[in-house]
């Protein structure tokens, strides 16, 4: 049943999908949707709390603590864009549908708020294992941006079937290591003249 409403919600949207046609999708009656699984606010959030989960428990079984650094970002980014990769619909109500209705985009801005949680972590432990230590304000800055940047590539990735979530991974991972590593020796881009 929460295949058959992802797949709807996902395709339609909150307002525009119908209970008829979760049930027609799911091969059951409608009385069976309602009895499991409640109204369709109540079945939505089961579909954001199903699929958030899901993509948490990838990231985090992908993200050994015994990898360096870079190898954690990468299984992550590449956990996340293969999640993607796999669950189209499932990021359509993740991403597209969730964050634009509310009370639904305050689950996501949850979701969000520990996926940027754990990106800091990573992101300071990379700088702990360079014996450098940056403003809790900047980390911050520097995941928010990272998860955003992620965020966006993932929209891009579930648009294009034809994309390799891997070869997506490693773009990301270009750009986020790449500025990374410089940010970990020290170096700061100013303005000219600054």
């Amino acid at each position: 049943m929460l295949d058959a409403a992802v797949r709807v919600f996902s395709r339609r949207g909150f307002h525009a999908a119908s209970m008829d046609e979760i049930a027609d999708d799911a091969g059951i009656s409608k009385p069976m949707v309602y009895a499991y699984l409640g109204t369709k606010e109540e079945l939505f959030v089961a579909c954001l709390h199903r699929e958030g989960t899901r993509l948490m428990e990838a990231i985090a079984e992908a993200v050994a603590p015994d990898l360096t650094p870079d190898g954690q970002l990468w299984s992550g980014l590449r956990a996340f864009f293969r999640f993607v990769g796999a669950h189209r619909d499932g990021w359509g109500v993740l991403y597209r549908q969730a964050r634009a209705q509310q009370p639904f985009a305050d689950n996501l801005a949850e979701m969000r708020e520990r996926m940027v949680r754990v990106v800091g972590v990573m992101l300071a432990q990379a700088l702990a294992a360079e014996g450098r230590e940056i403003r809790d304000t900047d980390l911050e800055v520097m995941a928010y941006a990272l998860v955003g940047a992620s965020e966006s590539l993932a929209d891009w990735l579930a648009d294009h079937p034809e994309a390799d979530p891997d070869k997506t991974a490693t773009r990301m991972m270009n750009v986020a290591w790449l500025g990374a590593a410089q940010l970990l020796r020290g170096d700061v881009w100013h303005p000219s003249g600054e």
